[in-house]
């Protein structure tokens, strides 16, 4: 009798074992393997923006040599679920991240950077809008928008034409594409926290209310460069507030100006607005960009001088005088030696 061979028959759980395993490997590794970054860079930066689709956002994973495989990262995204709520921000993702890791990270927002912005000092809203744009991909029109609003200036408690003024100079720490809305309170929030009681009572000593106050600090701010100088500045026009002279402070004049800022002409400083400060005494209406902080402080705590007057004297700083006759004297040698500096530059153009 021939034996029966049951060999076959014995391997086929074998098969099945091994063939089971090879599945499982396969869903692992399209679900945890590793995606190494093209080119050997170990760290990519995304951005995800609002009303971005998740296929472009796979495009930009893909275009960015993050993806080892842009089919299997949409199957990993088809099992998991929420492809439509991949959150707004920017992601830095390292070299071999898995597919689970990255789309769980962007779904959930986990990962999302925050990102430091420089505001500086004497800065108008526009500039700020600007600077917030680059940073942080925010829409600067609406930004601008929302500033210049003087209804939402009052719904914050701000009873101006605005937000100029108030939108303290800092370094802040915000999300890519924030809320404008948000970006604007947080810089609303800062001043306010800034200004204190102490800081209120202080105003109030000058007959000031903070309005004042900050139109005033943002025209010692205008006129600093150095630090050192700002109380200078601020007790000079204290000065002349008292003597009830004009402030004649070029910055409100350079805040008008639809070319600005430049050189002023004689004509600039004839010109009919209300932030002629050469045509008009008293505070303009209004601030004429954002006063840092150490300008603020300047402002309610001026240097006690017998100073009227001041001018640049090409090097940063100023030259301060009691008189008119002084006063002449360095406007003379500023203009002698920007002649001399203008000439010197034409001549090394020529060569």
């Amino acid at each position: 009798m021939i034996p029966r061979i049951e060999k076959p028959a014995r391997l086929v759980p074998v098969a099945l074992a091994v063939g089971l395993l090879a599945c499982v490997a396969s869903v692992a590794w399209v679900l945890y393997g590793p995606n190494p970054f093209s080119g050997g860079v170990g760290e990519r930066v995304l951005y995800v923006s609002r009303g971005q689709s998740f296929a472009t956002v796979v495009d930009s994973l893909d275009s960015k040599g993050i993806l080892r495989s842009r089919f299997l990262f949409m199957i990993v995204a088809r099992v998991l679920g929420g492809a439509d709520k991949v959150q707004v921000g920017k992601y830095v993702l390292q070299s071999g991240i898995s597919n689970v890791d990255l789309f769980v990270m962007l779904r959930s927002g986990k990962g999302n950077q925050l990102i430091h912005v420089t505001v500086p000092e004497g800065s108008r809203i526009r500039g700020q809008a600007r600077i917030f744009s680059r940073a942080l991909g925010i829409d600067s029109s609406k930004y601008a928008r929302l500033a210049f609003d003087p209804a939402w200036a009052r719904s914050l408690g701000i009873d101006a034409g605005g937000l100029e003024g108030y939108l303290l100079p800092d370094t802040y720490d915000f999300f890519w594409e924030q809320d404008e809305r948000e970006i604007l309170k947080r810089q609303l929030d800062a001043f306010q926290r800034f200004f204190n009681d102490t800081l209120l009572t202080k105003c109030r000593e000058f007959g000031w209310d903070v309005h004042q106050t900050v139109t005033f600090a943002s025209i010692v701010e205008g006129e600093a460069v150095l630090d050192e100088e700002r109380p200078i500045i601020s007790g000079v026009y204290h000065n002349r507030i008292r003597r009830g002279m004009r402030l004649e402070a070029d910055p409100t004049i350079q805040y008008v100006l639809e070319d600005g800022p430049r050189r002023l002409t004689y004509a600039d400083l004839k010109s009919n607005s209300p932030y002629n400060t050469y045509r008009y005494r008293g505070l303009p209406p209004g601030p004429v960009n954002n006063p840092g902080k150490a300008s603020i402080l300047a402002a309610l705590y001026p240097q006690g001088n017998g100073y009227l007057f001041f001018v640049a004297n090409g090097r940063g700083g100023h030259w301060f005088t009691r008189t008119y006759d002084e006063h002449l004297h360095y406007v003379r040698i500023f203009k002698h030696e920007r002649r001399v500096r203008a000439a010197g530059a034409s001549a090394s153009r020529r060569e």
